[in-house]
């Protein structure tokens, strides 16, 4: 889930270079919430795939299936934050510039972060998952 982790950084950096802020102590402290949430969605789709592998479906199965299942309760949670901390992204009120950096990270990072927990996550554990299982069967076929 280091991948999404990185790209969840990446979105939140390029939402703030985006809307012109510097970061700060409260783009920090966003950048810490949305790690959370994108370490959340990661679990819950992995968790699925598992599911599914115990059930008998073979890694591309499983992994294809669950983004297809999974695909709205992770839009959701993303969609959710997002719509939370719109507010505050853009406040006029006093405090704003502190909550602007936050809200900003926390949404930008949660577009790139949520695109790439649908897309690239199934793609990785297929890759990881496959190679392993395809050479423990190479392992078993020597022994």
């Amino acid at each position: 889930m280091s991948g999404a982790l990185e790209s969840t950084g990446t979105g939140g950096i390029i939402a703030l270079y985006v809307r012109g802020m510097p970061f700060s102590v409260s783009a920090g402290i966003g950048f810490i919430a949305l790690f959370g949430v994108a370490v959340l969605n990661g679990v819950v789709l992995v968790s699925y795939i598992r599911q599914k592998r115990q059930a008998g479906l073979s890694v591309v199965e499983a992994a294809t299936s669950a983004a297809k299942e999974r695909f709205r309760p992770v839009m959701a949670t993303a969609t959710v934050a997002c719509l939370g901390f719109f507010p505050m992204a853009f406040s006029l009120s006093e405090g704003g510039e502190v909550e602007k950096p936050l809200a900003t990270v926390v949404i930008g990072g949660l577009i790139s972060c949520t695109a790439l927990t649908l897309l690239v996550l199934p793609s990785l554990y297929m890759r990881i998952v496959g190679d392993k299982a395809s050479r423990r069967r190479e392992a078993g076929k020597a022994g």
